[in-house]
């Protein structure tokens, strides 16, 4: 991969990271901080922890994705971005487009995705 497309990838990945951040600080903003002594009910209670719930796996969702972005960049300024972290092939350009944090070509990904769903994942 030459530098141009590094570059093209590096400010892919540094706008989905703002992106991403920016999401999470919406979700603190707007996070629920309901006393249950304050709740009319069970079911407003039962309604309180399944968005509590909700919240805790966005912002988990969010998080990892927040990791794998950074392990990109950190690819990038190793030069490594774009290999394969399995058969170190290169990463077709069109599925890191479509993808750019994805670590596996599309052969090795389709062969994970394979065994996880043989182990039923």
């Amino acid at each position: 991969m030459d530098a141009e497309q590094l570059e093209y990838f590096r400010r892919i990945l540094l706008e989905k990271k703002q992106e991403v951040e920016e999401r999470v600080e919406q979700l603190k903003k707007g996070d629920i901080h309901t006393n249950k002594d304050d709740l009319y009910d069970d079911i407003d209670a039962a309604s309180v922890d399944a968005d509590h719930s909700l919240l805790f796996r966005i912002r988990g969702r969010e998080a990892h994705l927040i990791k794998k972005i950074n392990e990109a960049l950190e690819q990038i300024d190793a030069g490594t971005y774009g290999i394969c972290a399995e058969c170190g092939e290169d990463i077709n350009i069109e599925r890191l487009k479509a993808r750019p944090v994805a670590p596996l070509c599309i052969a090795c990904k389709e062969e994970q995705e394979k065994i996880e769903k043989r182990k039923g994942r």
